[in-house]
């Protein structure tokens, strides 16, 4: 019991800053902040959207239910949100000594395993991102499940058998990483619990009647599995083998392999973003890796006999690691801190079995083993905690992402947004500059690129990249809303300038995306219409703006004024008669109207216009000397 209360003391201490940290900008929008269904809690139209949904790539019910429960008890209070996953992380450790303490009667090992796991900075991704909630949520039903395989293992009774499939059901419904649970059974099957002889040859029987013992785990992995590349292939998440051929993809596993042992040994440059290379993957540390991977394997396999906890450990490690070490490539990363999660379960094991096999029969080296322990755990503390700062927000976190690796196409996307939201365009547009330098095909990068552009006044490059937006994204209709709408907006201003042709060509171009064009939009279209002397197209646009608006005096006046030079002059004078009045209509434009028809000798006309000015009106004595002008009486 002390051991399970110093873990649990030992992850707040580590974790602690996070309770004062906010949501991040990345991702934890998609996942809870802006995430309508979520925002609304634990209602029945949210659940049903929870279970049908593949929002975010993935089929994970329980994962929604999850973040619409810490909405419903805590709103909006990140650090309450922290608290959940920081909860689940401790449960997570406690259940991870308990099981092994249970399999192996090992009290030390077991908790220095779960100590390991639970102070790691490697794991601090998968505590601190709100949006990984999906990492210590499912890897509390891993546990569960191995727990309840356990019980059915020594009952052989029904009741643990559901709770297994139950729970098994529950953790492939949080995050389909578990797909690899039931082979890390077979795995406990033939150590601790000794069920399965080694080597395997001569065993078929045995084989079978363990694998058949966990065919609805199988079944049930399988169909995840088809879940889950639907939802990723229809999010458009899964990387096709033009983009990443087979050859990349295994270099960079083998890569991702080694150095996620590397990082467990020496977590130092730990990232939110690692950027795959895609090309330069053939080199001489490539080769090493492979090689180094050969090599253990065909150690811990010889030695599987003697200590069987380093076969044990080391094929969990690769076995686990399967579904995200980028043989089907999700997403753009090379490799993620979050991935070793469960993994590196499998090395503490065998780490820690194979440090007491070595001080076995010696005290003074069981002390110095100890001794090494508890400076180990004290370290990994002090650097969880440093790594866990790195996560109070989106600036430190893309900083440090920076400063630990190079040509990060992402970290410079999310850098420069940030510096565009403070007010920061010319720090904006150096980051987004070289982030479109690494990776010239990513169209958010465009398209806030191209808004600091425009803060800066340089229409024309921001024109660009809004064009370029658009043809990387074409289903994106904001992509197309913002080029739109910059197209509007400059088109008013070349309407300032009288460039009237070259905005009504931006005009033209901005009614063939998807938005709606706004009413003042309109108007400048109509007015570099008439302009131009296309007075019916002008017409055209000052109907639609009062089919929008029917109330504004701009519209009336100027149709009015379209109107007139198509000799519609009986519509035209509705038109004044309309506009008259209206905020941001001058008496003095209606009576300029007056003034083309007397001018052009359209003198009933012109005496029509003038007498909509009433006498009380400060322009009136204009408007009698039109009237006189035109041979009327005032």
């Amino acid at each position: 019991m002390s051991i399970c209360v110093v873990l649990v003391l030992s992850v707040f201490a580590a974790f602690q800053g996070l309770l004062s940290a906010g949501f991040l900008k990345y991702d934890d929008p998609l996942y809870v902040t802006e995430n309508a269904h979520v925002q609304k809690g634990l209602s029945g139209e949210s659940v049903v959207w929870a279970f049908t949904s593949t929002d975010a790539t993935n089929w994970h019910p329980l994962t929604w239910l999850s973040h619409m429960l810490d909405v419903r008890l805590f709103g909006s209070n990140a650090g309450m949100h922290h608290l959940t996953s920081i909860l689940l992380h401790a449960l997570n450790a406690v259940l991870l000594f308990l099981l092994l303490f249970r399999m192996t009667g090992a009290l030390w090992r077991s908790a220095f395993v779960a100590a390991v796991f639970a102070l790691h900075p490697l794991h601090v991704e998968s505590v601190a991102w709100i949006a990984e909630r999906k990492d210590v949520l499912s890897t509390l039903f891993w546990l569960l499940t191995t727990g309840a395989w356990l019980a059915y293992v020594k009952s052989k009774k029904a009741v643990p058998y559901t709770g297994m499939l139950v729970f098994f059901a529950l953790g492939l419904m949080a995050k389909p990483m578990l797909v690899t649970l039931p082979f890390t059974l077979l795995l406990l099957d033939y150590w601790p619990l000794q069920r399965l002889a080694f080597p395997l040859k001569g065993h078929a029987a045995e084989i079978r009647r363990l694998v058949w013992e966990k065919a609805p785990l199988f079944a049930m992995s399988a169909a995840s599995c088809v879940i889950t590349v639907i939802a990723q292939k229809t999010g458009g998440a899964v990387a096709s083998l033009d983009q990443l051929p087979p050859s990349v993809r295994a270099t960079n596993a083998a890569r991702a392999y080694a150095a996620y042992l590397v990082k467990m040994v020496w977590p130092s440059s730990l990232a939110v973003y690692y950027p795959h290379p895609r090309s330069g993957l053939f080199t001489l540390s490539a080769a090493a890796a492979v090689l180094a991977l050969a090599g253990a394997t065909i150690l811990v396999l010889r030695l599987g006999k003697k200590a069987p906890y380093l076969a044990f450990g080391w094929l969990w490690y690769l076995g686990t690691l399967v579904p995200v070490i980028g043989l089907v490539q999700v997403g753009k990363q090379a490799m993620a801190d979050r991935y070793t999660y469960i993994p590196l379960i499998g090395i503490f094991i065998a780490l820690a079995w194979g440090l007491a096999a070595l001080a076995n029969g010696s005290r003074p080296l069981r002390f110095a083993i100890t001794a090494a322990a508890l400076a180990v755990l004290s370290t990994l503390a002090i650097l969880t905690r440093v790594q866990a700062g790195f996560w109070s927000g989106d600036e430190a976190l893309f900083t440090h992402a920076l400063a630990v690796t190079s040509d990060n196409d992402l970290a410079h996307y999310q850098i420069g947004y940030i510096r565009l939201m403070q007010g920061h365009p010319d720090e904006a547009i150096s980051h987004l500059t070289e982030a479109l330098r690494i990776n010239p095909r990513i169209a958010e990068s465009h398209n806030t690129l191209a808004i600091a552009l425009d803060r800066r006044g340089r229409k024309t490059e921001a024109l660009e990249h809004f064009r370029e937006a658009v043809r990387l994204q074409e289903g994106n209709p904001q992509a197309k809303t913002n080029l739109g709408l910059a197209l509007l907006k400059y088109g008013i201003d070349l309407v300032e300038q009288k460039h009237y042709g070259e905005a009504v060509s931006l005009f033209d171009q901005a009614s063939t995306l998807p938005q709606r064009i706004p009413p003042n939009y309109l108007i400048q279209w109509g007015l570099a219409l008439s302009k131009l002397g296309r007075y019916q197209e002008a017409a055209d646009r000052f109907q639609s703006v009062l089919a929008l608006d029917p109330g504004s005096g701009q519209a009336h006046l100027e149709l009015g004024f379209a109107l007139s030079q198509l000799q519609r002059h009986a519509e035209a004078i509705s038109h004044y008669r309309a506009a008259y009045g209206k905020e941001g209509v001058r008496s003095s434009s209606i009576l300029w109207i007056g003034d083309v028809y007397r001018t052009n000798g359209l003198c009933d006309e012109a005496l029509q216009v003038y007498r909509i000015i009433p006498p009380s009106d400060p322009e009136y004595p204009r408007a009698a000397a039109g009237i006189s002008a035109c041979g009327g009486r005032p």
